[in-house]
């Protein structure tokens, strides 16, 4: 995400790099960098030179006040204030309150609304305790119905559907009284979407949104289409005044255009970003934070939110024993895994930590290792699991056939679970690490 735009802007403060003070020559010479490089991230040249106008009023306002900071520094925090500013300054929340609150998705064909639709569902669901009904309005794509049905039950949704009936706003109307009836607290509405903007599809959203009087209207939109993503959400706003911004696909070969342009032309807020396929893979957008990413800063309060999100007290303070007494076992692991699967794949949590998106750049990290690691374990007999000294040659090599995998692949995880082991041991007896995670759970 955004890696191209980092190195770009990388090297732009280094251009000041030894400099003694901020001066018009050396600052122009940055900008000069930076303006390019926002410009090859898709924003549009008009926005990038406001942009960089702005740096330039703050970076000379501040020659003469703040000495003792270098002007490479400067220039990060100046460049890091104005891409918040940018993005929207601040979060905006979503509006699920109602009787039952309704939501209306809407976007292009292949942006991602009804995986999105999912999504919300469950983050709903599960940050907010709310009862969700998912309701199928898409009337036109083929096995559009089937796919939010699938995800529904992904998620533990209900959904309203009427596979016959070919009007939507009928469809929705109905499935909103059904949910008052049901005590539903809300209704996300999935609607159509195509290929391209037409005055047809204009027409349709226009009228389910009249009719329904949503309480919350997101564009869905695809950021790897850049400049052209903040286009379409220009007209679509213009023709239904909708209250946020989607961006999905947010993990892929993204310039970042999108999300950089889309609060300063269209004048809405960015309320929600999708980095991934999995259901749990939607967070809510956070400028200042994506500033940081995007200066290599990573994003360690996202980090620890989504960690505290997976945290079980209890399941910690029985762990902590078994530490202790050098009893951690597969068991455990196998546990702990599944927690850390839940927060996400790896290269984007460690992309969250400060300095590691510039480390990790052209490391391929596969979660498909944890599988040969669970298939390691699964072979296993349940005795073996809770007692990891058991594994003698012969055990691992049964274990070895079992998994499918070479015996020097499972000789190297045992070798490793030990070594991890012993560590955890070591710093559970620790005083100072104690104070640590007792700090860690007093947050919570």
């Amino acid at each position: 995400m955004f890696d191209n735009l980092s190195d770009r802007l990388e090297g732009a403060f280094k251009s000041l790099t030894g400099d003694n003070k901020i001066t018009e020559i050396n600052v122009a010479t940055s900008l000069k960098e930076i303006r390019r490089a926002l410009v090859a991230a898709d924003v549009n040249y008009k926005i990038a030179k406001e942009f960089t106008d702005k740096v330039k009023e703050k970076a000379l306002g501040t020659e003469n006040v703040l000495k003792a900071v270098k002007p490479g520094q400067l220039m990060v925090k100046i460049v890091q204030d104005e891409l918040t500013e940018l993005m929207g300054g601040q979060s905006v929340g979503i509006n699920a309150k109602g009787d039952p609150a309704v939501i209306l998705i809407a976007g292009l064909q292949g942006s991602g609304k009804t995986t999105f639709s999912g999504k919300l569902a469950k983050f709903l669901q599960e940050k907010r305790k709310q009862k969700v009904l998912l309701t199928a309005c898409d009337v036109y794509r083929p096995a559009a119905i089937d796919q939010l049905t699938v995800l529904a039950g992904q998620v533990g949704a209900d959904i309203y559907k009427e596979p016959e009936n070919k009007n939507p706003v009928e469809i929705a109307l109905k499935a909103i009284e059904h949910a008052r009836q049901k005590k539903y607290d809300v209704v996300i509405v999935d609607t159509a979407g195509r290929l391209s903007v037409d005055e047809k599809m204009m027409q349709e959203i226009s009228d389910v949104r009249q009719a329904i009087s949503p309480h919350e209207t997101l564009f869905v939109v695809d950021s790897m289409t850049g400049q052209d993503a903040v286009n379409t959400a220009k007209v679509f706003n213009d023709r239904i005044d909708y209250d946020g911004v989607v961006l999905t696909k947010l993990d892929g070969d993204t310039r970042g255009g999108a999300a950089l342009s889309v609060k300063y032309t269209v004048g809405k807020p960015i309320k929600f970003v999708s980095t991934g396929e999995k259901m749990d893979a939607l967070d809510v957008f956070h400028p200042d934070r994506m500033a940081q990413r995007i200066l290599g800063m990573g994003d360690i309060i996202s980090f620890v939110e989504r960690a505290q999100d997976q945290f079980d007290e209890e399941e910690a303070k029985r762990l902590e024993k078994k530490m202790k007494k050098n009893k951690f076992d597969f068991n455990d692991f196998l546990s702990q895994l599944a927690q850390l699967k839940k927060m996400g794949d790896m290269k984007s949590l460690l992309n969250m930590i400060p300095g590691m998106s510039k480390a990790m750049k052209n490391i391929d990290i596969d979660d498909s290792a944890f599988t040969r690691v669970e298939a390691i374990i699964h072979s296993m007999t349940p005795e073996e699991r809770r007692s990891p000294e058991l594994l003698n040659l012969s055990r691992k090599k049964r274990i070895a056939r079992g998994c499918g995998q070479g015996m020097d692949d499972v000789n190297r995880f045992i070798k490793q679970f030990d070594q991890m082991r012993k560590m955890m041991h070591k710093l559970s007896n620790n005083p100072m690490m104690a104070q640590m995670a007792g700090n860690f759970k007093g947050r919570r």
